[in-house]
């Protein structure tokens, strides 16, 4: 039997339960620099927490995977959120799963939109950072410090991840 898990476009209302999607369309932006910039103010909530906890900004160069995709592995960072937002304007698949007493459940799959970046609640189990069709790089905003902030689950029966027709 196959585990088959769909893509569904990301919005802020389906994708809540797990984090915030980052783009600028939100009521939360006003003009800076004498009116030269729009400024899209506090789009996400970003976690750091543990002993010497600090907020870190790297850049990431993603490789796309095949699909179908089979998810075998999700992992969570247990002390601090994780923000990806893209370079480009390039949709990207998000799989993310809640947590249960058996470890991350079913997962739950979306496409962004151009200019769509998401940010991962602190200890939520999520995909790897998963482009779609060419490499992809990202702007990543996440915890460092001293405890190990990776923890990493693999599925006894892997799924199958679908992109929509």
């Amino acid at each position: 039997m196959s585990r088959i898990v769909t893509a569904i476009p990301l919005t802020r209302a389906a994708f809540a339960p797990f984090g915030d999607v980052i783009d600028t369309d939100c009521d939360t932006h006003y003009p800076i620099n004498q009116g030269k910039c729009e400024r899209y103010h506090d789009l996400a909530k970003v976690e750091a927490a543990g002993e010497n906890a600090r907020v870190l900004v790297s850049i990431f160069k993603g490789t796309p995977y095949p699909f179908p995709l089979k998810l075998e592995m999700v992992e969570r960072h247990p002390f601090g959120s994780q923000a990806f937002m893209p370079l480009s304007p390039a949709p990207f698949l998000v799989v993310v799963c809640h947590d249960t007493p058996n470890g991350p459940g079913e997962p739950h799959a979306f496409i962004t939109a151009p200019g769509q970046g998401v940010n991962y609640k602190r200890n939520l189990w999520h995909a790897v950072l998963t482009p779609i069709g060419e490499p992809q790089d990202f702007l990543v905003v996440d915890r460092g410090g001293d405890e190990n902030n990776l923890e990493e689950h693999y599925f006894s029966e892997p799924w199958q991840i679908r992109l929509p027709a």
